[in-house]
């Protein structure tokens, strides 16, 4: 036998095995997620009994119908390379701009103020950054920051009750759909149709291109600030919804919905493997990321953990998931 013929066997061999690992290590890497909720979903049925009850079960996809809304628009945003910091202060806004408005104008005027209001904000957002090249954190952090004021200066601080005009709305915060809760049946065709817009829209691709390299994205002719300007559109759109949403489940508008909101937002996105780099992330593993942080919620309620403490546990799973993608991304290198 040729002893070239096996030497150059041999390293095919050793190539097709390294090629293999490398694959089983991106798709390990790809469903991570699904491995850490399936880990979650086991250690909650064995904190408590009451975990998998039907009435459990469709309290955490209420709980996380809001906050899961907001981080389709997140998501859009991170892979462009920017952040949204506003989206808590522009749902407590609309919310509040809802409720003002129904009484009076009817439901439809109120849902459209309150659309539009988070459709303005998200066009702020948008103009100053793609336009005027100035930083996504420094921008969005002066929006969170005027957004809630106006939501407490309108409302002057307390809640603002919905009346009977707004009777649909609150029956929607409330009904099922195949034991579904609307609140969540809508997350869920939201996620939907961004999956959609990511796959199979030629502005989807371009908004993942722009985070991977946008001066190659410029130099080939595309106009990058549109496709910015349109992420920071929908996120302030869909922070609208969200603040909507809360309306429709407590049946007032409340200047302070959705503080905080903004970081648990971004440990979704985090943690479903999107990079704060822009560029990567996808919408299932944001929908699972989502999940987890619904399902860690339940077993600290479950557990009767306080409130402030699972702020501490919150924050440490933000960092652990920064530290993993951190590792991640060098593995890669």
């Amino acid at each position: 036998m040729d002893p070239t013929c096996t030497g150059t066997s041999a390293t095919a061999t050793v190539d097709t095995r390294q090629g293999m690992a490398a694959r089983t290590g991106r798709r390990l890497r790809e469903y991570a997620t699904l491995f850490i909720l399936a880990g979650l979903v086991l250690a909650a049925s064995m904190v408590s009994a009451d975990f998998f009850t039907a009435p459990n079960l469709s309290n955490i996809s209420r709980q996380i119908a809001g906050f899961g809304i907001m981080s389709m628009g997140m998501l859009l945003v991170v892979l462009t390379g920017g952040i949204d910091l506003s989206i808590g202060s522009v749902a407590a806004f609309s919310s509040v701009v809802t409720a003002m408005l129904i009484p009076g104008h009817g439901l439809g005027m109120g849902l459209m103020a309150g659309l539009g209001t988070g459709l303005a904000c998200g066009l702020i957002n948008g103009l100053l950054i793609a336009n005027y090249r100035l930083s996504p954190f420094v921008v969005t952090l002066a929006m969170m920051t005027v957004a809630r004021g106006l939501a407490l200066m309108v409302s002057h601080g307390a809640p603002i009750l919905v009346d009977e005009t707004g009777a649909l709305l609150l029956d929607f915060g409330r009904a099922t759909l195949l034991h579904i809760p609307l609140p969540t049946a809508l997350m869920l065709l939201v996620f939907c149709a961004g999956a959609l817009f990511l796959g199979w829209t030629r502005p989807g691709r371009i908004v993942r291109a722009v985070g991977s390299n946008e001066e190659a994205v410029r130099l080939s002719g595309v106009p990058v600030g549109r496709h910015v300007l349109l992420t920071y559109l929908v996120s302030g759109a869909l922070a609208s919804v969200a603040g909507i949403i809360s309306t429709a489940r407590a049946g007032v508008g409340a200047p302070t919905v959705g503080v905080g909101d903004e970081l648990t937002v971004i440990a979704a996105v985090v943690i479903g493997g999107a990079s704060l780099a822009g560029g990567r992330g996808n919408v299932l593993n944001t929908l699972v990321g989502v999940v987890i942080l619904g399902v860690i919620a339940n077993i600290m309620n479950l557990a009767s953990v306080p409130g402030y403490h699972q702020q501490v546990v919150m924050g440490v799973i933000i960092l652990a998931a920064i530290l993993v993608q951190r590792g991640t991304v060098a593995t890669r290198r």
